[in-house]
């Protein structure tokens, strides 16, 4: 089979070649793959594992093999899958509880965008507890995260503020339900009871300052590749407020995300939730997708499709 596989050569990062094909194991089942997106993890990946590393997390097909011990989806069935490596390929195999159905009327592309980017959004919010009436702050709402967290928020009834760059392009976001967007974290109002920041940098500094007593602040990225300062002084007045440092996958027990991404899935099939794919193109040559994330020129995610 075929499969997107690192170069090592930073001026073309990736090439299609022939792989071997995957085995599953019990309690696994084997997509035949029909959609993937692009993480900016998974750029940074790219300039520094070595060459022959296979790199794909998010993905979304059709099962070809249902697990050999009888659990999980029928062959045929559509389905949005979360892999640690190796999924920018023809087929890969997955564990059942990281498998979920897709609903009529959600397309590949749309699951595809979930796995990473749609588990981040739903469990760093869950740290926030009952949103129903709290103030939520969002930096970087336009990206792939943040979309999803200022939707998920504002429809569980929480206030919320999006920070975006270019407020315009994330007009979309005000239909969620009660949303400010703000171009700098500077002019949020806070203070917040949940901050989920992505930004790093002046922004988590900024972000320290706005959070309320009791509150969180929830870390999960670093897109400015910047430091932020973290000071007594200027963290010490919020009482009993909580720096969290948050990973995907060490928020809960993995064999929930099969049940998480069912849950998003559904919401988008019935209109709640609307994934921003900012770019769509063939896995033929993905450098376009690659450079077009790295250089923020769209927003939302990158969505690379098998033909």
């Amino acid at each position: 089979m075929r499969a997107l596989v690192a170069t090592g050569n930073p001026e073309r990062p990736l090439e299609a070649r022939d792989v071997d094909e995957p085995t599953a194991g019990r309690g696994e089942a084997m997509l035949g793959v029909q959609a993937m997106s692009v993480n900016r993890g998974e750029l940074r990946l790219l300039a520094t594992r070595p060459e022959g590393w296979r790199p794909g997390q998010d993905v979304a097909g059709t099962i070809v093999q249902a697990a050999a011990d009888g659990s999980g989806p029928t062959i045929g069935t559509r389905v949005v899958a979360l892999v640690d490596q190796a999924g920018w390929a023809e087929r890969v195999v997955a564990p059942i509880s990281r498998i979920a159905a897709i609903p009529e009327g959600v397309s590949f592309p749309q699951a595809a965008s979930l796995p990473v980017a749609g588990l981040t959004a739903l469990r760093a919010l869950r740290l926030g507890g009952m949103l129903l009436g709290r103030s939520v702050l969002v930096t970087g709402a336009s990206g792939g995260v943040g979309q999803f967290a200022v939707q998920l928020a504002a429809r569980q009834g929480a206030r919320v503020t999006a920070i975006s760059r270019n407020p315009e392009r994330a007009r979309a976001l005000l239909a969620s339900g009660e949303v400010r967007i703000v171009a700098d974290i500077a002019a949020a109002e806070g203070p917040f009871d949940l901050i989920l920041e992505s930004v790093g940098g002046d922004s988590l500094t900024q972000a320290l300052r706005l959070v309320g007593r009791d509150g969180t602040v929830a870390v999960f990225g670093n897109s400015a590749n910047a430091e932020g300062r973290v000071s007594f002084g200027g963290f010490a007045g919020h009482a009993h407020a909580t720096l969290y440092a948050f990973y995907v996958y060490e928020s809960g027990e993995p064999p929930t995300f099969g049940e998480d991404l069912g849950l998003l899935a559904r919401e988008i099939g019935s209109g709640k939730l609307t994934p921003q794919v900012g770019l769509e193109m063939s896995w033929r040559d993905p450098r376009a997708a690659l450079e077009g994330l790295r250089e923020r020129r769209f927003e939302g995610k990158a969505v690379l499709t098998i033909d």
